[in-house]
């Protein structure tokens, strides 16, 4: 039978051609899966920044800060929706709110480390060029921070895009709409095809964030060599 394919459970069946008559819904799930990705990732890096600078501005803060976030990134994914659900309701702010709150955590400990990574004469260069703390901030210490805080990025970036496929269940869209769909309806191309997209997405984000870290960093090439 053609596009048939046996999968591993005898009462599953994989048709390939499905895929070629829902490419447009495919397409719309990769959008709302890569927009739910790339609005968290980039209000939490906003956020992160902002803990960040106030965690090295004030010491005592660092503590509840990462006490906070640390909270929110141990309660399990539909419990914190379910808990967001009669506050903000079905959709895409609910799916937000809780996909960035599981950055904080990661980012504000990767930027506050490679902040406090940088070399102490590095920063006293600065001052002495006339540099405000703010700017030395944002012009030195987050750039020779980039490659600690790149790694933050990738990590949350993966974490994100396996959350996303969690808020189909609220109504925020994604790839986790196809695995819904067949596991509604016993039916395993759309979990193999949302699935497999998911991880691809996943692995792509991860080379994009090394791809830029290189680009950015050019003199921790240099030092590798």
């Amino acid at each position: 039978m053609t596009g048939l394919v046996l999968a591993a459970d005898s009462d599953a069946f994989l048709w390939w051609d499905w895929v070629d008559r829902h490419y447009e819904d495919i397409w719309d799930r990769t959008v709302e899966h890569l927009q739910l990705t790339g609005v968290a990732l980039g209000i939490g890096f906003v956020v992160s920044v902002a803990l960040s600078m106030l965690a090295l501005q004030w010491r005592p803060t660092y503590g509840p800060i990462t006490w906070v976030t640390g909270l929110l990134y141990t309660i399990p994914s539909l419990a914190l929706f379910g808990f967001l659900l009669p506050i903000t309701g079905f959709g895409t702010l609910t799916a937000e709110i809780g996909l960035v709150s599981y950055t904080l955590l990661i980012l504000v400990r990767n930027i506050v480390a490679g902040i406090d990574g940088v070399p102490p004469a590095v920063k006293e260069a600065a001052d002495g060029m006339g540099y405000t703390r703010g700017r030395r901030f944002l012009s030195v210490d987050l750039r020779l921070a980039t490659p600690a805080i790149v790694a933050g990025l990738r990590v949350a970036a993966v974490t994100t895009i396996g959350l996303v496929t969690v808020t189909a269940l609220i109504g925020a869209g994604g790839y986790g709409v196809l695995i819904e769909d067949g596991l509604g309806r016993n039916f395993s191309t759309p979990i193999v095809v949302g699935a497999t997209l998911s991880v691809a997405m996943a692995i792509g984000f991860d080379l994009i964030l090394l791809g830029v870290e290189r680009l950015i960093t050019p003199w921790a090439r240099r030092r590798g060599r």
